[in-house]
């Protein structure tokens, strides 16, 4: 890697960004991902933004969320434990633009009847299709200008707000990362991918410049959380 310091977002894209491969290899890349979400913490950042839009929104007892690029779905359980331990009536859609990760999903959720999955491009979201539009490390696939249009999209297509977990991008993160992938999966996709998703992550300078973009009075919010991640939460 010439930049070690990781000074700039990386722009080359992840083999997952080819959406005309995937077959077996990426369904089990969507399984070792939820060993790697787990050791890394990707469930907390996302949900702490769930959780900073629903008391700004008055703690409502029915919430409808939206998970755009959801993969195998996994981060979600937190989600449905926080809203049973809070008595809230939760609707969950998750979503992604993969079959395999529909598959994924669906097999992990089919016992949840308040859990849905649809095959969804965040792009082609309605105004106003859920109460909150979550993501969790989506917005790293994106150059600059596309990360700006994809939270404009995420806030047109929610009532309350969008709630965001991404990476830190750190050669702490980086090396932790590379070493783990190793460990855990000899998986192309995991290898190549999990490395190269810090490098396309985020530094508080970069949430800054994301929020001077942002149009039509939408407001961003930013909170650096444990294990190299970021919670955002973004509304009008």
């Amino acid at each position: 890697m010439a930049d070690l310091q990781l000074r700039k977002r990386a722009l080359r894209p992840e083999l997952m960004d080819d959406h005309g491969t995937g077959g077996d290899a990426l369904r089990e890349a969507h399984r070792h991902l939820q060993r790697l979400n787990g050791i890394f913490g990707a469930a907390g950042p996302v949900l702490y933004a769930v959780k900073r839009l629903w008391h700004e929104a008055g703690r409502p007892r029915q919430l409808s969320v939206l998970d755009i690029g959801c993969g195998a779905g996994d981060i979600n359980r937190s989600l449905l434990r926080w809203a049973e331990r809070e008595g809230i009536e939760l609707h969950l859609t998750l979503s992604d633009l993969t079959e395999e990760a529909c598959a994924e999903a669906r097999a992990l959720y089919q016992d949840k009847p308040r859990v849905t999955v649809r095959q969804l491009d965040l792009f082609d979201l309605r105004p106003g299709e859920a109460d909150i539009v979550m993501a969790s490390q989506v917005l790293h696939h994106f150059d600059e200008k596309q990360v700006a249009e994809a939270v404009s999209a995420m806030v047109r297509g929610a009532r309350i707000g969008c709630a965001i977990g991404d990476i830190h991008r750190h050669p702490v993160a980086w090396t932790a990362v590379w070493l783990v992938t190793r460990l855990v999966s000899r998986n192309r996709y995991i290898r190549h991918d999990g490395p190269l998703s810090v490098a396309k992550g985020f530094r508080a300078a970069d949430w800054r410049r994301l929020r001077d973009k942002l149009q039509d009075g939408v407001k961003l919010e930013y909170a650096w959380r444990p294990l190299f991640r970021y919670a955002c939460w973004a509304r009008k």
